[in-house]
């Protein structure tokens, strides 16, 4: 149930957008030839007329359009072009009930015969439509549900493993309840940014620092003055060991622990050699080589062992700092933790005016970084997901938090559905506006033929990028990511 739910609010927004422009295109006096609902590929579900427009649903969702007479009259001109190639009688697909339907070229009535600024409306109307009803939507449930939730929660110690796993927080002055303020000087707002750092800093986690790495064979020459360091160490060589020391602490930005900036490190990853060489030496204090080896991978192998992590917590109002906390050997601290979301209210129109504006609009700068992220590849391709995949997400939402998360998500897709249709890609809104706005510079119309092949092309890669991203969502799923 929940995924028709959220079904329907998709399909809304899409109906929503085509609304805009439908609805400026008739303020104008512009006829609309058809209302699509879907992109016409394959079967078409539902036909109807309603004055001069065609309304259409077609199996094939993701999408919709609105035509104008000199779309559909352009359309029929390229088939006849293609059938007069072929040999086949140029016979017209579309035939028109009466000579009523036939609009003359300088009719008012046709989009190309606006003035650019009427054009311009019509084109964005769609985009300004989805803004509204974004708004529409948060302020709706800001006033139904009373409050809008902060996007953090504050993370609570639910629970101590009292195995022991090989992680040394048992030991440690931790108790269930404790509010976990921060990691590694990141504030915790959410349970990712804790088990992202918790994750990265585990034991035996196969990469080394350079400067760890020095430090070690500095330690390894002190220790063994007799053995050359500067070249391979026969088999058969006794070393003393230094004992094991941690690495240095991870180190990231607030970018990345949100999940807006890919993680990337600069250490060295240790060769299967290393790894297993690493596990023989393990809490040994000398060890006899058994094939010749590199200094700097006994280096390497003796360096692998944790980055310590601080950990601040709040008890009874005091702070409480846990110092040098290590994981186990698989990243498991041994800590079970509880989340409680914040919420700002919004029991007063002011309030509910306000905070909800506020939400769209830090939910709008965060969606317009991670655009960015994608674009300049911090984010990878395969990270950009489809209406499969956010259906799926707002599905488990709704069962999760329930209908105000529901409807906070659509007004967020509303938004970002806006914001790609203002991209300057041919294809989409932002492409029109574009042209349109050429046209204004150079003061007169753009060759046709040259801005609808741009338009056809970039159409087709817009459905080959569609093709990739339903891909994705269904690699997503099938692999349980999400």
């Amino acid at each position: 149930m929940n995924t028709i739910i959220m079904l329907f609010l998709i399909s809304l927004l899409i109906l929503v957008h085509e609304l805009g422009h439908f609805f400026a295109a008739r303020i104008f006096g512009v006829r609309v030839s058809k209302f699509g609902f879907g992109l016409p590929i394959g079967p078409t579900l539902f036909k109807t007329k309603w004055g001069n427009t065609e309304i259409l649903i077609h199996a094939f969702l993701l999408g919709g359009y609105v035509s104008f007479p000199d779309d559909e009259e352009k359309e029929e001109e390229a088939k006849k072009a293609v059938k007069e190639k072929l040999g086949e009688p140029a016979k017209e697909d579309m035939q028109k009930e009466n000579k009523e339907d036939i609009l003359p070229m300088d009719s008012p009535e046709r989009f190309r015969n606006k003035k650019p600024w009427q054009k311009a409306v019509i084109v964005s109307a769609g985009v300004f439509m989805n803004v509204v009803f974004a708004i529409f939507l948060t302020m709706f449930a800001a006033a139904w549900y009373h409050k809008l939730p902060t996007g953090t929660s504050d993370v609570f110690v639910k629970e101590i493993v009292s195995k022991n796993n090989g992680s040394n927080i048992t030991g440690a002055d931790i108790k269930p309840g404790d509010k976990i303020k921060s990691i590694n000087g990141i504030n915790v707002t959410s349970t990712y940014k804790f088990i992202f750092v918790v994750q990265k800093s585990k034991y035996f986690d196969g990469f080394v620092d350079g400067e760890v790495i020095t430090r070690k064979l500095a330690d390894l020459k002190k220790m063994n003055p007799d053995v050359d360091f500067e070249n391979l160490i026969p088999a058969g060589t006794s070393l003393k060991l230094p004992a094991a020391a941690s690495e240095k602490p991870l180190n990231v930005s607030e970018n990345v622990v949100s999940g807006y900036e890919k993680y990337e490190t600069s250490e060295i990853a240790l060769t299967k050699e290393e790894t297993e060489l690493r596990n023989e030496v393990e809490n040994k204090t000398s060890y006899t080589l058994k094939e010749d080896i590199e200094p700097e991978s006994i280096a390497k192998a003796l360096s692998d062992t944790y980055k310590p992590i601080t950990i601040v917590l709040e008890r009874n109002g005091n702070e409480i700092i846990l110092n040098n906390i290590y994981t186990d050997k698989n990243g498991i601290l041994g800590l079970k933790l509880e989340t409680k979301e914040n919420f700002t209210p919004t029991s007063t129109p002011k309030e509910i005016v306000t905070n909800s504006i506020n939400y769209l609009w830090q939910s709008t700068k965060l969606m317009g970084f991670g655009l960015w992220q994608l674009v300049t590849g911090k984010i990878p391709m395969s990270e950009m997901h489809g209406i499969v995949v956010i259906t799926k997400v707002g599905s488990d939402i709704i069962e999760t938090y329930g209908m105000l998360n529901g409807l906070l998500l659509t007004a967020i897709i509303s938004i970002d559905l806006a914001i790609i249709n203002l991209l300057p890609i041919p294809a989409l809104d932002g492409g029109h506006l574009m042209f349109l706005a050429l046209e204004k510079i150079l003061g007169k119309e753009l060759d046709e033929k040259i801005t609808e092949g741009i338009g056809r092309f970039f159409f087709l890669l817009l459905i080959i990028l569609m093709v990739y991203v339903i891909f994705n969502d269904i690699f997503a799923l099938v692999t349980h990511k999400f």
